[in-house]
């Protein structure tokens, strides 16, 4: 009789992909979920006789070691090294259905799987495969299990989104396609892993950490910026973009990634924090870690450390770039959902992981994972990062104004109040907005948020005393000031018109005031970076008591034409300055409207049945409009993406685009367009398309 040999495997890839809620991924190989049974069938040249055994070997990464627990043998009597098992579920004659067990903390990626028989004396071993083991939302005992099924859909499988970009005053959103189920994403987000620092330095180590998603979510932080270690996107916020792409034009992760590995694995150029933090998002949820994305406005960015960002001005009203604290309009990171075994199960659930390039931790420039919960009690002394992101969300302002003639410079005002304001991410199940602040923070001003503060502070700084030399105490015993001022919008904000405000400011005293104001208004990056001066203003206004009055600001789009950015941003400052008193810094900024795009299904849409869509754009400006390009991509309704060359468009022509997609799933899908020009660097629209089976 002839010994035990294989014929054949069947991997049963349909139905263990099913079981294991990985048939979205559209790649060929076998992607299972860790802690949960995977079932092959073995095909033999006869059937399995007592006193022949089988045993399995399970292995990853480049040097894997049972110490390590990259590798393990265990054999279908149940005999095992490292948690794994085998167990025979039917025995037909020559075909042999064994289950085989990851346990719930192996580390994921790609493994291969081979067998030893014995037989008649003789052991023979071959290899039968390989495949992908993730992280398991699924799995109670598993790092990253989410119980709520809807938020589960929403974090791990929701493969297209919502980013919130803008100002506390003009909330605006973009669609993002992160595309974790599409054709080689899973791949290149394990390869990520293999690209990383800690990975070259000691891969065996590396491997076995993966086990880990606070170790993993680290990671990828580091990885998905390129500054220590030639990862996924370059970030630029100077606003000018040559060798690469404006960041307003990404429409989603997919292309990021396929293009960073398609050219050898050099950075992709360019990328600013919505985008860090879309593509990080898609290697989470590709990965199994549930994950959202987080918008939080008027995010401070403090570089000593002392809870406090200053902000300074010259007496002229320009800002001024003194100092390294800023205060982004908005700054977009993630939260990743899993236990924290090293804190403590009050440290449990969401946890803040920065892919955006800001400060180097632990020498490199990665940020998290760091617990939301902690950031609310404002325990910063508990890894990671902790003292970088609690004063994004809960610094103090202090504005100061600088004379450079004279070299001095005087605190002008302090607000406990402005920074992290609406901390956003889209809703579970629908496009609207839900608001999550008051999960980073208490009620601003309310006793327990001073409270929070304080005890941040102290653990920053443990002897400072809280006497009158904190500036927050200095700043209540300034005499109140005599005016009031605020920008008003008077006019419609839109790209090619003139920007219309007024500047409102109101006597406070029973006196007669005379206020001098200088001021500016500059283009901007939402990071704060001053482009341009595009106007300027000086004035004497007279107050009688309690008197309010409007002075007009009338800004062309002659004048900003040329120097506005992407963000269609615009600062408008004024300092005014009554005798002897300190100065009112009145700032606002303004987001012009780009003109709308419009996207319509022109059939009805069905899987596998091409489509025709209908683009609609009319050029509002008195002057054409060359270089135009559309960008379109979606998953689940078109391969790849498409890049349609428009004609130029003459002074208030319109523009009518037909272009074809071909769905390859059912379901809602979320198809997203970026039409650029000369004179409109990134026009976004976004359609939700139904398509049936």
């Amino acid at each position: 009789m002839s010994a035990l040999e294989v014929q054949n495997i069947n991997w049963q890839m349909s139905a263990n992909r099913r079981a294991h809620h990985t048939d979205k991924f559209s790649s060929q190989e076998l992607i299972v979920r860790r802690g949960q049974p995977l079932e092959i069938i073995i095909i033999y040249n006869r059937s399995l006789e007592s006193g022949e055994s089988l045993d399995f070997t399970v292995s990853t990464g480049p040097h894997p070691s049972e110490s390590a627990r990259t590798k393990a043998t265990f054999s279908v009597s149940g005999e095992s090294t490292g948690g794994w098992n085998a167990e025979i579920r039917a025995n037909n004659g020559n075909n042999l259905t064994i289950a085989i067990a990851s346990p719930v903390n192996a580390p994921i990626g790609w493994y291969t799987l081979d067998i030893q028989i014995s037989s008649r004396g003789r052991v023979s071993s071959m290899r039968l495969g390989t495949f992908i083991l993730l992280f398991n939302p699924w799995l109670q005992a598993d790092d990253v299990f989410m119980s709520n099924q809807a938020e589960r859909q929403e974090y791990v499988e929701e493969d297209s989104g919502i980013i919130y970009v803008g100002s506390t005053n003009r909330i605006g959103m973009v669609g993002w396609n992160f595309g974790q189920f599409e054709e080689d994403i899973l791949n290149i987000s394990i390869s990520i892993l293999d690209k990383s620092l800690n990975f070259r330095r000691d891969p065996t180590t590396d491997v076995a950490r993966r086990n880990d998603p606070k170790y993993v979510g680290r990671v990828l932080s580091a990885m998905i910026n390129s500054n220590d270690d030639n990862g996924v996107l370059a970030g630029n916020w100077s606003g000018s973009y040559t060798g690469g792409r404006d960041p307003r034009n990404w429409n989603g992760s997919v292309e990021i990634l396929k293009e960073w590995k398609k050219s050898g694995f050099r950075p992709v150029r360019y990328g600013q924090c919505w985008v860090f933090a879309g593509t990080l998002n898609t290697v989470l949820r590709s990965l199994g870690i549930p994950s959202r994305v987080i918008t939080n406005f008027n995010s401070a960015h403090d570089t000593d450390r002392n809870l406090s960002v200053d902000v300074y001005y010259d007496p002229m009203g320009n800002p001024l770039e003194k100092g390294s604290d800023s205060v982004w309009n908005f700054h977009v990171w993630n939260e990743g959902w899993f236990v924290r075994t090293d804190l403590g199960s009050s440290y449990n659930g969401w946890q803040v992981l920065d892919a955006t390039p800001q400060e180097r931790s632990q020498g490199v420039f990665q940020c998290g994972p760091a617990s939301v919960n902690a950031i609310r009690e404002g325990d910063v002394d508990r890894n990671f990062d902790m003292i970088f992101i609690f004063p994004e969300v809960n610094a103090d302002r202090i504005t100061w104004i600088y004379d450079a003639k004279t070299g001095s410079q005087k605190q002008n005002s302090l607000d406990t109040h402005s920074i992290g304001k609406y901390i956003s991410t889209k809703a579970v199940g629908s496009n609207s907005r839900m608001d999550v602040t008051d999960k980073y923070k208490y009620p601003e001003g309310s006793r327990e948020e001073r409270q929070v503060y304080q005890k941040a502070l102290s653990k920053l700084k443990p002897n400072a005393s809280f006497g009158a030399t904190s500036a927050r105490d200095l700043a209540g015993e300034e005499r109140a000031p005599s005016i009031s001022g605020r920008f008003k919008v008077t006019g419609i904000l839109t790209v090619g018109k003139e920007v219309s405000l007024a500047l409102l400011l109101k006597n406070l005293t029973s006196d007669r005031k005379t206020v001098t104001v200088n001021m500016t208004a500059w283009t901007i990056v939402y990071n704060g970076t001053l482009v341009h001066e595009v106007w300027k203003d000086s004035a004497t206004i007279s107050l009688d008591p309690e008197e309010e009055v409007q002075h007009p600001v009338k800004i062309a789009y002659s004048q900003y034409d040329r120097y506005l950015k992407s963000d269609n941003m615009i600062r408008t400052t004024a300092i005014c300055k009554v005798t002897d008193e300190a100065e009112v810094v009145v700032e606002r900024d303004v987001i012009l409207d780009n003109p709308t795009l419009t996207l319509e299904v022109l059939d009805r849409a069905r899987v596998r049945k091409p489509v025709n869509v209908q683009m609609l754009f009319s050029n509002p400006l008195d002057e054409p409009v060359k270089d135009c390009v559309l960008m379109v991509e979606g998953s689940g309704l078109l391969r790849g993406n498409l890049k349609i060359e428009v004609p130029a468009l003459r002074p208030k022509e319109k523009s009518r685009i037909r272009f074809e997609i071909l769905p390859t799933r059912s379901g809602t899908k979320q198809l997203l367009a970026d039409f650029s020009c000369n004179k409109f660097p990134a026009i976004k629209a976004m359609l939700s398309i139904d398509v049936a089976e």
